[in-house]
């Protein structure tokens, strides 16, 4: 198997309006993890602002960072991708993996798939312009499975050091299962590192996918917003220890030091409205079983210190043993359906 560059081979994936600095900070002190993703800088117009892309590169110690970069123009492309590099991002990353309608209709993200000349022109443009690390997160393509192979060897011709493959199409968003079975095909036929994406719900599942596959590294997104200490519970699993499962005390400790965390970074001086701090509750009270009336009750408080306290009084009481935040997945609650295996 090919070695991922960094270590442990475990990467919080990047997310749109999400993976702000200061949520990479928060979430990479709960457990150890290779590397962070910024959410993707968007390249549109006629020229790039070379000091917007540079406050990208906002770096932890110990904890490459690797900054996503969406677009269709190959020019831009090359030079936002110098501008982060020389900025010290560890790795440019291009995102071939959006499945909104707006990057549908932009024609970027996972709509580059179905243009693969035009798509060669921009990653050959971007590994150009890199000196280090360059790679690509895909989806398996945009509206067929058909073509996964093609699209992995297509970024492996242009010169990627590594990608990642989230195995569901564009067209299907998030629905379904995401078919594990096209990451061990594209680690079996390429050359270079091929890190999985995609249901890694439980930390047991980042084992399994590696074990299934044989992927160099797994990269989570959602899972880590569920459980933020998802991380940490990978590393205890492999080094033979009882994983933590966090409790209800601690999903409201972690919830208090986003809105310290969002609060600082924020440029404008104002304080922080409420919203950021609601969309991740909504991905924390997944793991809590019949959470219908918790939800609605804190998701109509207005300010963050009354939104915070009506998290505070929902959730404190709930031990460990309540939650589906454990390593293996106590209660299943998302687990609609297994991962298909490689098998």
């Amino acid at each position: 198997m090919t070695r991922f560059p960094f270590e442990p081979p475990f990467i919080l994936a990047p997310m749109e309006g999400i993976t702000s600095a200061a949520v990479r900070g928060v979430l990479a002190s709960y457990g150890p993890l290779g590397m962070v993703c910024t959410e993707f800088v968007r390249v549109a117009g006629e020229k790039i602002s070379e000091a917007h892309f540079r406050r990208q590169v906002t770096k932890l110690p110990g904890v490459a960072l690797s900054v996503q970069i969406m677009g269709n123009e190959p020019r831009l492309m090359a030079e936002a991708s110098a501008v982060v590099a020389a900025a010290g991002a560890d790795v440019v990353d291009v995102n071939l993996g959006c499945p909104t309608a707006c990057a549908a209709r932009k024609n970027v993200g996972a709509a580059l798939l179905k243009q693969p000349e035009l798509l060669g022109r921009i990653l050959l443009a971007m590994r150009g312009a890199v000196p280090g690390l360059f790679s690509a997160k895909l989806r398996a393509g945009f509206d067929t499975w058909e073509d996964a192979l093609a699209h992995g060897r297509l970024v492996e011709a242009c010169g990627a050091d590594f990608l990642t493959v989230h195995p569901r199409r564009g067209i299907d968003r998030y629905r379904g299962i995401a078919d594990w079975r096209i990451i061990s095909l594209l680690r079996r036929e390429l050359g270079l590192p091929v890190v999985g994406n995609g249901d890694v719900w439980y930390a047991q599942d980042a084992l399994r996918m590696i074990e299934e596959t044989g992927c160099a590294a797994v990269m989570l997104g959602r899972p880590a917003l569920r459980n933020p200490w998802i991380f940490r519970q990978i590393n205890e699993l492999l080094a033979g220890r009882e994983p933590f499962s966090p409790s209800g005390v601690d999903l409201v400790v972690h919830l208090r030091r986003l809105r310290e965390a969002m609060d600082t970074g924020r440029l404008d001086g104002r304080p922080l409205p409420v919203g950021p701090l609601k969309e991740q509750f909504l991905f924390l009270i997944r793991a809590v079983p019949d959470a219908l009336t918790i939800r609605r009750r804190v998701l109509s408080l207005e300010t963050c210190d009354d939104f915070l306290d009506g998290v505070e009084e929902a959730l404190s009481s709930l031990a460990a043993e309540q939650l589906d935040l454990d390593a293996r997945g106590r209660y299943g609650l998302e687990r609609c359906g297994s991962a298909l295996s490689a098998a």
